[in-house]
This record gives C-alpha cells, structure tokens and sequence, in this order.
C-alpha cells in the first residue's frame, strides 16, 4: 500500500498529523480495546499526504490561498462566496492516478477483511481535529452507505472539499489556524446499518455540570444525525460509574424522548442525499431503544475508553440492525468541562413569577431576556442583532456564527447532546431545547426571559423579569467543624449542586420525587385493578404505559430519584426522610381520595410513622421501602440513610424499625442507619430513649417550633408569634442536642434560621451541633455564619 493509506489496525493516537484526530484515535481504540470486546468498525484513512499531493496535483495551493487572502475577516460578508469558490475549485480537481488506485485497492481488502460490508461510512478528519483545545466537531462532512470503490474515491474527494466548509473557514479563522497548515484525512469505515436500529452518543461526564462520576448515554432510532443535530428529543440514560465497575446495578436514570422521527437511507438513492426523515411509529416512540443490557454494555465500553486516554470522553454509538450489535464508531476529548474550575459559582435567582409560554430542557444554569427572532434558516441571520433569543427549529453547525449573536437559544427539537445544547456551554449562554412548541407559542419580536436556573426544565417566560445573580467562590472559605449539608429534593438539582462544599444532603424529601415523577397515590398503583376512579385510571395508564406492573412504576421512579441524588453526592451521606405528606396532600395525588380519609387537621393527623405500620397505609410503605433497598443493595448507595419523620412515641419508632426490617431494610445490615425527625416535643423529652432505638436526630425546627408554642405557622392570625428563636424553642433544641451527645448519637439540624440569623447559628454551635442543613441558595451564607461563630466560640 502506498504512502496514501493507512488502515485503522496501524494506526495510534501519535499518528494525528497524519490522519486527523478521529481517524488515529479510531486506530487507538481498535488496537488497544478489541481484545476487551469493544467492537469498532474497520476500515482505513487517506493521509494528510494524500491531500498535499492532490492540490499539488491540481496545482491549487496557490488558488485556494488567493481565494483565502480575498476573504473579508471583519465581517465575512463574502464568506459564502469564498467557501463555494474554494470548494468548486476542489471538486473539479481529478486525483492523481496513484491516489485513485490506492483508494480502490484498500476498499477491495476491507471487503475480502469484511464478508458482511455492502456499503462504508466516509468520514473526515482534519489533521488539527479533536484536539482537547479545539475541538473541530460538525465542522466537516460525512458521506453515508457509499457503496463500491468508485464512490468511494468521490466520497473522498467530497471529504477534501468539506474541509473548506463556511463553518470551517470561519472556525479556523476563530481559532487561529493556518488554513494552509490544516489538512484533511478520509476515514473509510463499515457501514453500520444502525438506520435499520438505533444510534446515539455517550458522554463520560454529564454535559450539564461536567460531574465525573456518572456517565451519560442517549440514543434515537434510526441513523445518529438526529441525536447529534437535535432533530428529536432522544432516550436519556445515567449509569453510575462506581456501580458499574463493581457489577451492580448501575443504571440510576432513564428518561423516555418522544423520538418523533427516525433517520433511514432513501430508498435507491447512494451518494450525497441519501437519507430522509421518517415518523416514527407509535408504538417505538413509546419504546427504549436500548434494553438494560445494552445501556450496561455501551456504558461499560465507554468507561474502557475515558481509561485508554484519561480523560472524559465524547463517544458516538450504533447498533446494527442486521446484526443485532454495538459498535463504537467515534471518539473525541469532552472539551465543555475539562479541567473547568469549580470553586466559583454563578447564582441566578427569579424575583416573583410570571407567564410560562413553553418550557423544555434546561441548559446553562442561567438567566437571560430579549426580544425573541424566529429563524427558519442561518440565511436569515441578518434579522438576529446582537443580544437577541433566535428561536428555531433545530440548529447544525451552519447555525455556529448565528449563534453567537444570541443572548439565548430556544429550539422545538434536541435534547441534552444536541448540536444547540453542546454550542451554548461551549458559548456559555442559555439554551431551551426542545420544547417542540416554541417558534408556535413565542411570537417574532417579543419581549422574553429565559430561565435555565430551575432545574433540569428551562422555561420561557412573557416579558422582561427582574432576577438577582450572585456569584460565590468557595475557595475563600474555610471549612467549619460544624458540618454542613444541603435540604434537596429535586434530583434534577443534584449534580449542580454536587461541587458544593458541603458534607452530604442533611434532608431529602421523598415528596418531591412522588408529586412531579410519579404523580400517583402508591396505593392507587397497588390496587390498580379495585380502582372506581374511571379519571384517574386513565390517567394512570398513560403515566405508567411502559409498566405492565403498577406498582413497579412506583418502585423504579422513587429508587431513581433517590439514586441521582445519591450518585451526585457519592460517597457523602444523604439523608432520606421517608414520605411525609399529609392526608390532604395524598389525597391530591392520582387516585388518592380513594385511600385517605377526610381530617380536620391533617398537620396533626395520619402522617408520619403512625401511617407507616397502619393497615391504611403499610402496603404503600413497603413500596418506599423497596424502592430504599434497590438504592442501597442492588446500586451500593450505602451513602444513603434513611429518616422516619413525626415519630410520637418511643414504641412507633421500634414498630416501623421492625417493620422495615420485615421489609428488607434491617437496621445494621449493610451499614444502614435509620434517623429520627426530632419535630414534636416527646422526641425531646424522651430523646435518651428514641436513641436507644435510632442511629441518629434531625432537628426539624419548624415543627418542633409549632408544636412547643402550640401555633400554625401556616395561619395568618397567629404566624407572627412563631419565631424559632422563641427561648421555649431554644430550650427543647438545647435539651435535646444535650441528650443525643450522652447517647453518643449524632444530631442536625434542618432549617432556614441558621442562614437568616447569625445569633441562631451561634446558639446552634455553641450547643455543639453536629451539622446543620441549608437550602442551596443558603449555603454559602450559612457556611458564613457557622465559621463566625465557632471563631468567636
């Protein structure tokens, strides 16, 4: 073989100049992950010296840098022109005949090498590309099932040509390369006919927050192009890192896209324009494209390959639909979070609420507002000015210089991976994507926020908002004996607040998870069947229509909500109170008035451990209890802890500890604690007695504060008398404390007042807490207030 061609088989990572950083890093993972099993479709590169000698060949060198000498750098008003000149010019170019000849002998060994090819993906890699400083991903072209050796030469030259896309041109020209020092190589590799399945990519750090300990995974039907480009709201998984290395059950999340279209090859076509967009039947929308088995196997490869090259990694996925395999068919350095300095943090908060026109996912953790522009194209980028929100579609890499003109990005379609998400953190701006309504709902030219800052869901609201920003550097603060945790409750939260310097999560409500994940009354799940509620069991049936089991529905959502907030904070300790609702609270759940009764006062009534061992309510207990014991058996979340809240008696507590042993979670076994909320004054007064029988005390100052004083806080008549620094308060937390030390039990607090007061906290300190927990916006204030008051201690 010629000095043309490579095969990936020869090929390392130290071959980049040669062949680009895809094509070596394919070589990389063949030669070094293939006796593991990781399947990567073979195939072979033209070199950087192919390209040289074909514009020698052609004797354009001289052409193309008169062309480039030609370009306005300022404003790229002829940036179109240029391109399109430039790439005609290489088109018309005819490869030398030993260039021709070597494309045509390699492809014939890869099909003696292959029985099964009938057609090879032709891809391009520049030589500068995938570097962790600059990555050139979507700037390039790729040609899909080309068949023969004939189109395949033409693939090639294709290739060469896309190395003077407009994007490229002006990527370079961003990022100071040399255009004339960049070359580029074709990979030719096997086809795999994942339009036939399904396809996606991985990341072996979330993309959001950049957090290392869990890898995520996202896949369509049909060829990737869709994932990649935001075209559908894609399959989602999370798989914990540590679980998988230990062989446990590791996948903690999967979210189900709608996946509206599906990528195929048009029919009888070959060449440039061979795919169309088909709608994807029903019943594969409501469908995982990938079974459990899978997400494992493609995680577990994924993971071999961050450790081939020690560092989080971009990977690119397919599954062939005549074979029924996985295959790997790219990867690239992850260059969003990489080496990103996490001490300092940015806060954004709304002031007040306002009218929600669509909502999607969330990308950013900001907030921003403009007067909204609806783009169809990037040709009419001239109506976008500079601090606009462009609303689209979806967006590709022709959108890049639209792009940063935006002071956000809205697009109906895309997901976490998708072009437009992955351009606005390398920007940094805010982004909602799909939200499969936005160019319907957001007129051209309105006045909007844009809010990424609330979660996992990012929403778009009607007008110009006020918010506050405030931004934090943990680095300027030391570390407090007193240890600090966070109150949290929704999962989506967990891995942005994940770098906190903070010791775990001191409380986290079940009835988060349960009111916005699930949605339904366990038992309305358990009893499915008796259920008379004709509403609510045609509701439940849509919720639940990937369950055959109800009350599996239940199980999995709760076990996942707990798991993500176990995996962000990994290995510290989260603290997870059992469900706390009210009667009236469950009630409001779907198909819940059928299993609550109607009480006077619910804040004094069936809540708490008395529902717990009741025969009202044990069945959806054991549920919760289930779900506690995937999180720690079967995913190894030891970390997690459990919390039994409003406990009256000394002999309820041992009722739901024996209870809960009877339901798989045997205090002691496998490390596992079970805590006491100290909310009612008999928690207090017995403390030395609830400590013979729980590992640990919550204090949970709003209740125990009520319940001293003998008010609703809740009742505008009497609210102003609650005051947690009331001194009754202040005693049963000091008698309390006091108690729990004797024991040598540990003890928290839960609480707003230790931010809002220093005087709170000192008392707090000064008792000798063992950890207070804040709200997220409260840390760094509370964290404040505690170091201050042990120095004056």
């Amino acid at each position: 073989m010629s000095n043309y061609i490579r095969f990936f088989s020869d090929l390392r990572n130290r071959d980049t100049a040669e062949v680009g950083g895809k094509n070596a890093s394919l070589g990389e993972m063949i030669s070094q992950l293939g006796a593991k099993g990781i399947r990567i479709p073979a195939g072979f590169a033209t070199t950087a010296q192919a390209y040289w000698d074909f514009l020698e060949h052609n004797g354009l060198r001289e052409k193309l840098t008169s062309k480039l000498d030609e370009l306005d750098k300022e404003t790229f008003k002829n940036l179109r022109r240029t391109g399109k000149d430039i790439r005609q010019l290489i088109l018309k170019g005819e490869f030398p005949d030993e260039l021709a000849e070597s494309i045509t002998q390699a492809y014939n060994q890869l099909e003696e090498q292959e029985e099964s090819l009938t057609s090879v993906a032709v891809r391009s890699s520049a030589t500068a590309e995938d570097l962790p400083e600059a990555s050139f991903a979507g700037q390039h072209d790729s040609f899909m099932n080309i068949t023969g050796p004939e189109q395949t030469v033409e693939a090639c030259k294709k290739c060469f040509a896309s190395l003077f896309t407009d994007r490229a041109i002006r990527y370079r020209e961003h990022n100071g390369f040399d255009h004339m020092k960049v070359a580029l190589s074709a990979g030719v590799q096997k086809m795999v006919r994942s339009d036939l399945a399904c396809a996606g990519v991985g990341f072996t750090i979330l993309p959001d927050s950049g957090y290392e300990k869990v890898l995520f995974l996202t896949g369509s039907w049909g060829l990737g192009d869709n994932v990649v480009q935001g075209a559908v709201n894609a399959d989602e998984f999370y798989v914990f890192k540590e679980s998988l290395k230990k062989g446990m059950r590791s996948i903690i999340s999967k979210k189900l896209g709608s996946k509206g279209k599906t990528m195929v090859y048009a029919s009888g076509k070959k060449g440039d324009e061979t795919t169309t967009n088909k709608k994807t039947p029903a019943k594969k929308q409501h469908q995982f494209v990938l079974t459990d088995n899978e997400i494992v196997q493609l995680a577990t490869w994924s993971l071999e390959i961050e450790e081939l090259y020690g560092r989080a990694m971009d990977i690119e996925w397919a599954k062939d639909g005549e074979s029924g395999e996985l295959y790997i068919v790219q990867a690239r350095p992850e260059t969003v979070h990489s080496g990103k300095d996490k001490s300092t943090i940015k806060e954004y908060r709304l002031n007040g609420d306002g009218k929600v026109l669509t909502s999607g996912t969330g990308i950013g953790d900001k907030i921003t507002k403009g007067v909204s522009r609806i783009l169809s194209s990037p040709d009419e980028s001239d109506k976008l000015q500079e601090g606009d929100v462009l609303v689209t579609e979806m967006t590709n890499p022709d959108w890049d210089n639209v792009m940063k003109k935006a002071s956000a990005i809205i697009t109906n379609s895309g997901g976490r991976t998708s072009h437009a998400a992955i351009v606005a953190r390398e920007l940094g701006a805010v982004a909602v994507v799909g939200t499969e309504n936005a160019t319907e709902t957001i007129k051209d030219g309105q006045k909007i926020t844009v809010s990424s800052a609330e979660g996992n869901v990012g929403r778009i609201y009607d007008g110009f908002l006020e918010w506050e920003e405030e931004e934090i550097d943990f680095s300027k603060h030391g570390e407090p004996k007193t240890e600090v945790m966070l109150i949290l409750g929704d999962p989506d939260l967990a891995y942005s607040y994940s770098n906190y310097p903070v010791k775990g999560v001191g409380l986290m409500r079940l009835e988060f998870v349960i009111n916005n994940a699930i949605q339904i009354h366990p038992l309305a799940l358990r009893y499915f069947d008796q259920l008379k509620d004709k509403e609510a069991k045609k509701k439940i049936k849509e919720l639940t229509a990937s369950h055959e089991k109800k009350d599996l529905f239940f199980v999995e959502k709760l076990a996942e909500g707990v798991a993500t907030i176990a995996a962000a904070f990994y290995p510290r300790d989260v603290i997870v109170r059992m469900s706390d609702f009210k009667s009236n609270e469950y009630a409001n759940l779907i198909g819940g008035k059928e299993f609550e009764p109607d009480e006077e006062n619910p804040m004094l009534g069936f809540r708490g451990a008395s529902r717990y061992y009741s025969e009202e309510y044990k069945d959806g207990f054991q549920m919760e209890c289930e779900a506690m014991k995937i999180v720690r058996d079967e995913m190894g979340f030891t970390n997690v802890k459990l919390m039994i809240p409003f406990c009256r008696t000394v002999e309820e507590g041992r009722k739901v500890i024996n209870l809960m042993g009877d339901f798989g979670l045997k205090q002691g076994w496998n490390d596992l604690e079970i805590y006491v909320m100290c909310e009612i004054p008999s928690n207090v007064l017995q403390a030395e007695e609830f400590a013979e029988v729980f590992d640990g005390f919550s204090i949970g100052s709003n209740d125990l504060t009520q319940l001293t004083l003998g008010l609703d806080r809740d009742s505008a008549l009497v609210s102003k008398l609650f005051d947690e620094k009331n001194s009754s308060a202040k005693q049963m937390i000091s008698m309390v404390i006091e108690r729990a030390k004797k024991k040598d039990r540990k003890i928290g607090l839960c609480g707003q007042a230790p931010s809002d007061f220093p005087d709170f906290t000192q008392f707090l300190v000064e008792q000798g807490i063992d950890s207070i927990s804040f709200n997220p916006d409260a840390v760094a204030k509370g964290l404040k207030n505690i170091l201050e008051a042990e120095k004056s201690k």
